[in-house]
Protein backbone atom coordinates (compact mmCIF):
# COMPACT_ATOMS: atom_id res chain seq x y z
CA UNK A 1 0.00 0.00 0.00
CA UNK A 2 1.46 3.24 -0.87
CA UNK A 3 0.95 5.56 1.99
CA UNK A 4 0.63 9.24 0.89
CA UNK A 5 -1.10 12.12 1.94
CA UNK A 6 -4.52 11.41 -0.11
CA UNK A 7 -4.32 8.36 1.57
CA UNK A 8 -4.01 10.04 5.19
CA UNK A 9 -7.00 12.46 4.44
CA UNK A 10 -9.03 9.64 3.44
CA UNK A 11 -8.65 7.68 6.39
CA UNK A 12 -9.64 10.77 8.45
CA UNK A 13 -12.50 11.31 6.65
CA UNK A 14 -14.04 7.57 7.04
CA UNK A 15 -12.78 5.86 9.73
CA UNK A 16 -12.42 9.30 11.69
CA UNK A 17 -16.17 8.86 12.25
CA UNK A 18 -15.95 6.84 14.69
CA UNK A 19 -16.48 7.23 18.15
CA UNK A 20 -13.49 8.67 19.94
CA UNK A 21 -13.05 5.90 22.96
CA UNK A 22 -15.71 6.56 25.18
CA UNK A 23 -15.75 10.18 24.76
CA UNK A 24 -18.94 12.38 23.42
CA UNK A 25 -17.20 12.95 20.05
CA UNK A 26 -15.88 11.27 16.64
CA UNK A 27 -12.04 10.77 16.48
CA UNK A 28 -12.15 13.41 13.44
CA UNK A 29 -13.79 16.21 15.73
CA UNK A 30 -11.10 15.67 18.51
CA UNK A 31 -8.24 15.70 16.29
CA UNK A 32 -9.72 19.19 14.33
CA UNK A 33 -10.28 20.70 18.04
CA UNK A 34 -7.17 19.99 19.02
CA UNK A 35 -5.25 21.23 15.54
CA UNK A 36 -7.69 24.06 15.96
CA UNK A 37 -6.23 25.23 19.33
CA UNK A 38 -2.71 24.49 18.18
CA UNK A 39 -3.47 27.37 15.11
CA UNK A 40 -5.22 29.94 17.22
CA UNK A 41 -1.96 30.47 19.08
CA UNK A 42 -0.30 30.41 15.64
CA UNK A 43 1.67 27.13 16.49
CA UNK A 44 4.34 26.12 14.11
CA UNK A 45 2.40 24.10 11.47
CA UNK A 46 4.70 20.52 11.75
CA UNK A 47 3.07 21.03 15.71
CA UNK A 48 -0.15 21.90 14.26
CA UNK A 49 0.03 18.58 11.80
CA UNK A 50 1.23 16.90 14.97
CA UNK A 51 -2.15 17.97 16.48
CA UNK A 52 -4.35 16.95 13.83
CA UNK A 53 -3.19 13.65 13.45
CA UNK A 54 -1.65 12.22 16.82
CA UNK A 55 -4.10 9.66 17.10
CA UNK A 56 -3.69 8.71 13.88
CA UNK A 57 -2.68 4.99 15.18
CA UNK A 58 -6.37 4.15 16.18
CA UNK A 59 -7.89 4.85 12.78
CA UNK A 60 -5.13 2.49 11.29
CA UNK A 61 -5.52 0.18 13.85
CA UNK A 62 -8.95 -0.74 13.67
CA UNK A 63 -9.22 -1.35 17.27
CA UNK A 64 -9.67 1.24 20.13
CA UNK A 65 -7.71 1.05 23.39
CA UNK A 66 -10.01 0.34 25.61
CA UNK A 67 -9.62 0.66 29.24
CA UNK A 68 -12.89 -1.39 30.05
CA UNK A 69 -11.58 -4.45 28.27
CA UNK A 70 -7.62 -4.04 29.55
CA UNK A 71 -6.81 -2.84 26.24
CA UNK A 72 -3.59 -0.52 25.05
CA UNK A 73 -3.38 -0.29 21.29
CA UNK A 74 -0.06 1.83 21.79
CA UNK A 75 -1.54 4.02 18.81
CA UNK A 76 1.05 6.47 19.61
CA UNK A 77 3.55 4.49 18.28
CA UNK A 78 1.68 3.15 15.62
CA UNK A 79 1.00 6.36 14.48
CA UNK A 80 3.89 7.68 14.19
CA UNK A 81 5.45 4.57 12.46
CA UNK A 82 2.75 5.08 9.29
CA UNK A 83 3.35 8.70 9.52
CA UNK A 84 7.12 8.88 9.44
CA UNK A 85 6.81 7.78 5.95
CA UNK A 86 5.65 11.25 4.94
CA UNK A 87 6.64 13.51 7.81
CA UNK A 88 9.83 14.39 9.71
CA UNK A 89 10.54 13.89 13.37
CA UNK A 90 9.06 17.46 13.56
CA UNK A 91 5.27 16.26 13.21
CA UNK A 92 6.22 12.62 14.09
CA UNK A 93 7.69 12.72 17.63
CA UNK A 94 5.05 14.83 19.53
CA UNK A 95 2.92 11.90 18.47
CA UNK A 96 4.98 9.04 19.66
CA UNK A 97 5.39 10.70 22.60
CA UNK A 98 2.14 12.10 23.73
CA UNK A 99 1.08 9.06 25.75
CA UNK A 100 4.35 9.38 27.53
CA UNK A 101 3.50 13.32 27.80
CA UNK A 102 0.15 12.59 29.80
CA UNK A 103 2.08 10.57 32.40
CA UNK A 104 4.88 13.45 32.67
CA UNK A 105 1.54 16.05 33.53
CA UNK A 106 0.52 13.82 35.40
CA UNK A 107 3.44 13.41 37.77
CA UNK A 108 4.89 16.99 37.49
CA UNK A 109 1.80 19.12 37.20
CA UNK A 110 -0.70 18.55 40.36
CA UNK A 111 -3.56 19.31 38.82
CA UNK A 112 -3.22 18.15 35.27
CA UNK A 113 -4.99 14.69 36.55
CA UNK A 114 -7.81 15.64 38.00
CA UNK A 115 -8.42 18.17 34.04
CA UNK A 116 -8.56 13.87 32.77
CA UNK A 117 -11.61 12.89 31.38
CA UNK A 118 -12.99 9.69 32.99
CA UNK A 119 -11.77 7.95 30.02
CA UNK A 120 -8.25 9.33 29.65
CA UNK A 121 -7.62 8.57 33.65
CA UNK A 122 -8.83 4.92 32.56
CA UNK A 123 -6.19 4.40 29.88
CA UNK A 124 -3.51 6.38 31.77
CA UNK A 125 -3.91 2.87 33.99
CA UNK A 126 -3.37 0.94 30.72
CA UNK A 127 -0.46 3.28 29.58
CA UNK A 128 1.39 3.23 32.65
CA UNK A 129 0.54 5.26 35.39
CA UNK A 130 2.38 8.24 36.89
CA UNK A 131 6.05 8.41 35.92
CA UNK A 132 8.61 8.09 39.06
CA UNK A 133 10.71 11.35 38.90
CA UNK A 134 13.84 10.60 37.17
CA UNK A 135 12.06 9.14 34.39
CA UNK A 136 9.94 12.24 34.33
CA UNK A 137 13.59 14.23 34.13
CA UNK A 138 14.52 12.22 31.34
CA UNK A 139 11.50 12.26 29.57
CA UNK A 140 11.43 16.48 29.41
CA UNK A 141 14.66 16.07 28.08
CA UNK A 142 13.90 14.15 24.91
CA UNK A 143 13.86 16.22 21.75
CA UNK A 144 10.06 17.17 21.02
CA UNK A 145 9.10 16.77 24.70
CA UNK A 146 8.17 20.34 25.02
CA UNK A 147 6.14 20.02 22.00
CA UNK A 148 4.50 16.76 23.13
CA UNK A 149 3.35 18.13 25.92
CA UNK A 150 1.84 21.18 24.38
CA UNK A 151 -0.18 18.72 22.66
CA UNK A 152 -0.84 17.03 25.64
CA UNK A 153 -2.43 19.78 26.87
CA UNK A 154 -4.76 20.53 23.64
CA UNK A 155 -5.99 16.76 23.24
CA UNK A 156 -7.53 16.57 26.92
CA UNK A 157 -9.19 20.27 25.92
CA UNK A 158 -10.06 18.70 22.97
CA UNK A 159 -13.32 16.76 23.37
CA UNK A 160 -16.13 18.89 23.53
CA UNK A 161 -19.66 17.82 21.49
CA UNK A 162 -20.51 19.88 18.87
CA UNK A 163 -17.32 22.33 19.39
CA UNK A 164 -16.70 25.00 16.13
CA UNK A 165 -13.16 24.06 14.60
CA UNK A 166 -11.54 24.42 11.36
CA UNK A 167 -12.55 22.11 8.60
CA UNK A 168 -10.47 19.29 7.40
CA UNK A 169 -9.44 21.10 4.26
CA UNK A 170 -8.12 23.85 6.00
CA UNK A 171 -5.53 21.94 7.22
CA UNK A 172 -4.71 20.50 3.59
CA UNK A 173 -1.86 23.12 3.16
CA UNK A 174 -0.55 23.10 6.35
CA UNK A 175 -0.15 18.95 6.14
CA UNK A 176 1.24 19.69 2.21
CA UNK A 177 3.61 22.33 4.20
CA UNK A 178 5.36 19.63 6.12
CA UNK A 179 5.51 16.72 3.63
CA UNK A 180 9.14 15.54 3.02
CA UNK A 181 10.10 17.11 -0.09
CA UNK A 182 10.56 14.45 -2.95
Amino acid sequence: MEVNLEWVIEVLRTRGRSQYGGEAVTQLDHGLQCATLAAAVHSPPELISACLLHDFGHLVSGSQEDASQLINDFHEQRGAIWLSQLFSPRVTEPIRLHVAAKRYLCTRDPGYNSQLSPVSRASLVLQGGFLDNATADDFIQQPYAIDAVQLRRWDEQSKIPMETTLDLTDFIPILQSCLFSP
